[in-house]
């Protein structure tokens, strides 16, 4: 069992950079299938309480407490919308260069829908060669900081805007998941947690944990092997 990397620790947190593929924790539907929260403990000898969720297929900062008491509060913290997220995902087409998305998810289990927010920017655009469904092949490169935490919130705001993630194989659009897996062997979701802002749920001093998704093997190999193709967003092709 590998180890995790950890990016962060004191005496009263730990985070670690999730691998994709990998749960926060077990869940029934998954079985005995390791997941961050046990390979945590045993790494580091000792409880871990998780305070937020990321989805299996999305790789990134995972914060968890130390203590009851701590996990309450960094609970808090996220409740109350103290915690600033911010993502990097690979999406389908050239995104507007910033938008709000305010539009409600339906909660799985209750079937009502629920308020959700995420505020984006396109930092980055990507023209490959050819065409897939008829389009050129182009993709950008967008920032997103959701303001609420429904589940699979960014993965069903972005394909509401018609600029789902590459890779996604719930929201995504199959033609381009099989584009990048036969031109750059991309299997896995492009999205990744690359930050969280907050005032530690202790002393209250800020803090900041950050991990460069060129970090994650396939994101490095893409960004390398894509790396003449980009242009900064708002810039035009002739």
């Amino acid at each position: 069992m590998a180890l995790l990397d950890i990016i962060y620790r004191d005496e009263h947190l730990v985070a670690i950079n999730k691998p994709d593929a990998l749960l926060v924790h077990r869940t029934r539907r998954a079985g005995d299938v390791l997941a961050a929260l046990q390979i945590l403990r045993d790494q580091i000898g000792r409880s871990v309480y998780p305070a937020h969720r990321l989805d299996r297929a999305t790789s990134g900062v995972l914060l968890f407490a130390l203590d009851p008491a701590s996990a309450s509060r960094l609970c808090a913290l996220f409740a109350e919308r103290r915690v600033r997220k911010t993502y990097r995902a690979v999406v389908r087409g050239r995104a507007p260069d910033e938008g709000v998305i305010d539009h409600p998810v339906v909660d799985e289990e209750e079937r009502i829908p629920r308020e959700a927010l995420s505020r984006f920017k396109c930092l980055e655009v990507l023209t490959l060669d050819g065409e897939v469904e008829g389009r050129p092949a182009v993709y950008s490169l967008v920032e997103v900081e959701p303001e609420t935490g429904r589940r699979h919130q960014i993965r069903r705001h972005l394909k509401h805007i018609n600029h789902p993630i590459i890779g996604d194989t719930q929201y995504g659009r199959g033609a381009h998941n099989r584009y990048f897996r036969a031109q750059f062997e991309i299997y896995r979701l492009l999205l990744h947690a690359r930050a969280l802002t907050l005032p530690h749920p202790v002393t209250g001093e800020g803090l900041h944990l950050e991990v460069h998704e060129t970090e994650e093997r396939a994101w490095r190999r893409f960004r390398e092997q894509t790396a003449s193709r980009w242009q900064p967003a708002g810039v035009r092709s002739s």
